[in-house]
Formats: structure tokens, sequence, C-alpha cells
């Protein structure tokens, strides 16, 4: 009987800063043992606590230039005056091992891996239960971050752009309660991956099957 394969997906969650979506990343990373992070390459400094190739690859300007000229990135985007990316290299191997890619990346790079991988890609973007709410989120993360109110005004603003961009997305989940959120993007990473277009090799194990009756 011949087997049936799959090739791995490129599952994108995006959101505004502070609607949830790394809680909710991490925790599909915890209860998913065929799912890895796709580590993105940055240009801005590292932080303390940050290791190199685990939390971002850290790289120069120009680094990260010669990346892009030579077709390395699968996106890249702008994000508060540093660039941010996706290597290319360790995201092919894994799909073609039949694992999947967990991306935390904005709309520009969705747009981007949009146009360049559209069969292996889900996108899913977290939105806030209210505004109010995603300034709380924000000003009590401000705390540890030592933001300003000036600098909390512009990620607002940034927030109310890239929620513009929801209706680009697969899905949608409103995250009004953290842990319903997981299951529903648990739930959408367990039917992309039974999807009948993913499955290789089911033609031949159909037509064994019929063989035998």
């Amino acid at each position: 009987m011949d087997k049936i394969t799959r090739r791995g997906l490129m599952y994108v969650m995006s959101s505004p800063s502070g609607a949830g979506k790394t809680t909710i990343t991490r925790a599909l990373l915890r209860n998913n043992d065929n799912l890895s992070l796709s580590i993105s390459a940055t240009t801005r400094k590292r932080r303390a606590g940050e290791v190199h190739a685990q939390d971002y690859y850290f790289v120069e300007p120009d680094a990260f230039q010669n990346m892009i000229d030579n077709d390395e990135m699968l996106e890249h985007a702008k994000v508060f005056d540093n660039y941010y990316g996706t290597p290319r290299a360790p995201v092919d191997k894994t799909l073609s091992e039949g694992k999947d890619v967990i991306f935390d990346i904005d709309w520009q790079g969705t747009q981007q891996l949009s146009e360049i991988a559209r069969e292996d890609l889900v996108t899913v973007f977290i939105l806030p239960p209210a505004r109010a709410e995603l300034e709380k989120r924000l000003r009590e993360r401000s705390r540890d971050t030592l933001e300003s109110d000036s600098d909390i005004r512009g990620r607002m603003a940034k927030a109310a752009d890239e929620m513009s961009h929801y209706s680009e997305y697969d899905y949608v989940i409103i995250n009004n309660d953290v842990d319903e959120a997981i299951k529903k993007a648990q739930l959408i990473l367990d039917a992309e991956r039974i999807k009948r277009r993913r499955m290789a090799g089911l033609s031949n194990f159909v037509r064994g099957l019929k063989d035998g009756l």
C-alpha cells in the first residue's frame, strides 16, 4: 500500500502588539511536537537575555541587505526603524521534512509570503476584544520595557493600521479569553493539516484500495 505523506505548512500568526499573539504561539509550540518557530533575522540590537539564533538572528544592516539581494529571505519588512525578515533555507528544510513552521510576522511579511508560497500558507489574525483592553495591555507591558506615553500612542496608531488588514487573512480570532483563543488556533492547525490537497500520495493510496476490492 502506498504511503501518504504531507509537506509541512507555514502557519502565520499576526496581530497588533498586545493582542496576545505571542502567548498563543508559545502555547501551540508547547502542544505540538511537529511544529517549530521560524526564527527571524533582524538589524535591531540584542536585548538583555536574548540569544543569537534562538530569539533572532542578529545581523548588521549590510549583511541583511546582502541576504535580500541573494534571495535568501522569504519576506522582510521595516518595523520601528529596524528590519526584520525570514531566512529561506531553514524554513524550506523543515517543510520538506513534513514538519510545520509557525511565523510571528506582520501583515507586510504575510503579503510577501502569500505571493511566493500560497499553497503552503495558513494565515491567522488575532484581534483584541476592545481598543481599551489593547491599550491596557500595552501600558502594563510598558512597565517592563520602560516605554513612554509617546511610545504607547505610537503603538496604538500602528495597531489601528495593522488591524485594517484583517480581511487579508484566512482566519480571524478575537482574543476575549486566551485559553479559548489557543483552542481555536489549534483547531485551525489540525484542520489545515488534513486538507486533501496537502496529502501527497493519496491518489495512489485510493487506487490501491480500489484494486483490492
